[in-house]
């Protein structure tokens, strides 16, 4: 079964940093391109970081310099460390993974930035 499971969320101070990691299943990782998305009430889901299948790496202005998309093919996982996190960074993260005309989400973590 094709599946992707998140992890890593949860509440942190502005300033502060988590870790979020996607596990895969079911699906030829290492040829997958990976990204990871995010959704805040009331706004469209938006892309956060991508990675494609030879580890070419793409981000949103909004967290360039401050998050890192990295993946392991070998354990089939994709993470996105955030540093320096801000209020605006409050929203629902989600795992995508995208071959050809196939993709599949993951069905979200949800990271809250506030003191």
């Amino acid at each position: 079964q094709e599946r992707l499971v998140e992890s890593g969320g949860g509440l942190v101070q502005p300033g502060g940093s988590l870790r979020l990691s996607c596990l895969a299943s079911g699906i030829v990782f290492r040829i997958s391109n990976m990204a990871w998305y995010r959704q805040s009430p009331g706004k469209q889901r938006e892309l956060v970081a991508e990675i494609s299948s030879i580890g070419k790496t793409t981000y949103a202005d909004s967290v360039q310099g401050r998050f890192t998309i990295a993946r392991d093919n070998t354990a089939k996982t994709v993470s996105l460390q955030m540093n320096s996190l801000k209020p605006e960074d409050t929203a629902v993260y989600y795992c995508y993974a995208f071959v050809g005309q196939s993709d599949l989400w993951g069905q979200g973590t949800q990271v809250t930035v506030s003191s």
